[in-house]
C-alpha cells in the first residue's frame, strides 16, 4: 500500500474564492462557487473552501506555508493560529476500510480523494465553529452567573445587540456553508463513493458535532432573548419612573404655585 496524508486548515472566516481562482493557475479539476480543487502534482492536490479552509494532499510544511502565504490576501479575517486536522491515506489496499485517523483504499481514484479531502476540510470547520461555539457559551454563562448573584445583569443595551448578531451570524455561517446531512451530487449514483462517505461521516462524527454546536447556539439564543427581556423590562420600568417622577414634580409646582398665590 502507499501512503498519502491529508493536511487541513482553517485559516480564517472566509476565503474569496472566485478571485482566488482567477488568480491562480492550476489544474482545476472542479469548482463551484463555494470550492476549488486543483490537481497541482502527481498525486498532489489542493482543496480551497468559501469557509476560509485550505486543505493539502501530499504537501510538505514548507509549500504549505507558501501556498497559505499566497492565498492570505484573498482571506477575510485571517487567523493568527490555524486549526488543523491530519488524516492517513493507504491506497492500492485489497479492500475498503476507514480506521480512526485513516482509510485504506482500493486503487487511487481521484472521486474518492476529494471526497476524503471534502470530509477532513468539513471535519476541522466544525472544530472552529465548536470552538466558537463554546466561547459563546462561556460568555453567555459568566452573564447568567452574574445575574443569579446579584440579581442584575452587567451589559449594556448596545453590546447585547452586538452580541445577539454575533450569534445569528454564527448560526447562519454554519447552515449556509456546511452541508453535513447533505450527500455530495457525486455519491448519488456511485454506491462505493456514498458508503465511503456514510464511512467517514461516522468515523469523524461529523453529525453529532454538528447537532451538538446547533444546540449550543440554541442555549445561546434562549439566553440572549431572556436578557434582553429583562433590559426592555429594566428600561421601561426607567421610563415609567421618569415619568412618574415629572407628573409629581408638576403636581408639586401646581400646589407651590396656589399656597404662594
Amino acid at each position: 500500500m502507499t501512503l498519502q496524508k491529508v493536511l487541513s486548515y482553517q485559516i480564517a472566516d472566509s476565503i474569496d474564492i472566485k478571485a482566488f481562482k482567477a488568480a491562480f493557475k492550476a489544474d482545476l479539476h472542479y469548482s463551484d462557487a463555494d470550492e476549488l480543487f486543483y490537481k497541482t502534482g502527481f498525486n498532489e492536490f489542493i482543496y480551497v473552501f468559501k469557509y476560509g479552509v485550505v486543505c493539502f494532499l501530499n504537501y510538505d510544511p514548507i509549500r504549505i506555508s507558501e501556498f497559505l502565504r499566497l492565498i492570505s490576501s484573498y482571506c477575510k479575517n485571517a487567523f493568527d493560529q490555524n486549526l488543523t486536522e491530519e488524516f492517513e491515506i493507504h491506497t492500492n489496499a485489497g479492500k475498503n476500510k476507514i480506521g480512526f485517523n485513516s482509510i485504506e483504499i482500493i486503487g487511487a481514484d481521484i472521486e474518492v480523494i476529494r471526497l476524503i479531502m471534502l470530509t477532513v476540510s468539513q471535519s476541522v470547520a466544525l472544530d472552529y465553529y465548536e470552538e466558537q461555539t463554546n466561547k459563546m457559551l462561556e460568555e453567555t454563562n459568566r452573564h447568567t452567573q452574574m445575574l443569579e448573584a446579584k440579581g442584575r445583569l452587567n451589559i449594556s443595551a448596545t453590546n447585547l445587540k452586538k452580541y445577539i448578531g454575533k450569534s445569528l451570524v454564527l448560526k447562519n455561517r454554519i447552515a449556509e456553508n456546511l452541508y453535513i446531512f447533505d450527500s455530495p451530487p457525486e455519491t448519488w449514483d456511485d454506491e462505493n463513493l456514498n458508503k465511503i462517505h456514510n464511512d467517514l461521516k461516522r468515523t469523524f462524527d461529523l453529525q453529532e458535532r454538528f447537532r451538538d454546536i446547533q444546540e449550543g447556539l440554541n442555549i445561546v439564543k434562549d439566553n440572549l432573548e431572556l436578557f434582553r427581556d429583562l433590559l426592555q423590562y429594566k428600561n421601561s420600568y426607567r421610563l415609567e419612573l421618569i415619568v412618574i417622577i415629572l407628573i409629581l414634580v408638576e403636581v408639586l409646582n401646581l400646589l407651590a404655585q396656589k399656597i404662594f398665590s
